[in-house]
């Protein structure tokens, strides 16, 4: 047998047949791409909560976008009568999440998780918590008490002047 063109046209069946299953391996590997990214149309957890500003977690612990401006190196977060003892405050506009371990203690660190790079959700139960894979990582030092993730959450740089926390 061999490869003659369609009558009346010049596209061999077996080109038409290649274009049209590259069409459909290009549609499925589309569809298994990572869909917790944050990205546009993903419809993940954390793009219900960034488009939704600063919303309470159902744990009792608070998110929080930003600040205000001026005094101390960079933004104010927070007071520090806003930070929970034994929880924190996710703050996603910084991308960064702050902890009171214990009174008058604040710890800080990256609010992005280290297994496929989600915004963790709250600080519940002594842990930051990630809605995408369920990883979890302890107030004190930031590492890994649970999930999928392997690498403990980055510190991130605070000052604590007076009742205000600052990104430094």
């Amino acid at each position: 047998m061999t490869q003659s063109a369609i009558p009346g046209q010049g596209t061999t069946r077996r080109a038409v047949v290649t274009a049209a299953g590259a069409a459909g391996l290009a549609a499925t590997l589309a569809a298994c791409g990572k869909d917790d990214d944050g990205g546009s149309g993903g419809g993940s957890a954390d793009s219900a909560q960034d488009a939704g500003g600063a919303q309470p977690s159902q744990s009792g612990s608070q998110s929080a976008e930003g600040g205000q401006s001026g005094g101390g190196d960079g933004m104010e977060l927070a007071k520090t009568s806003q930070i929970p003892e034994g929880g924190g405050m996710v703050f996603k506009d910084h991308k960064v999440v702050v902890t009171q371990p214990k009174a008058g203690d604040f710890k800080a660190f990256s609010s992005i998780c280290t297994h496929q790079g989600c915004s963790v959700g709250d600080v519940s139960g002594g842990t930051i918590n990630c809605p995408c894979h369920q990883s979890k990582f302890d107030i004190n030092d930031g590492s890994v008490k649970g999930g999928p993730a392997q690498k403990p959450l980055p510190g991130a740089q605070i000052k604590v002047q007076g009742s205000s926390i600052w990104m430094a």
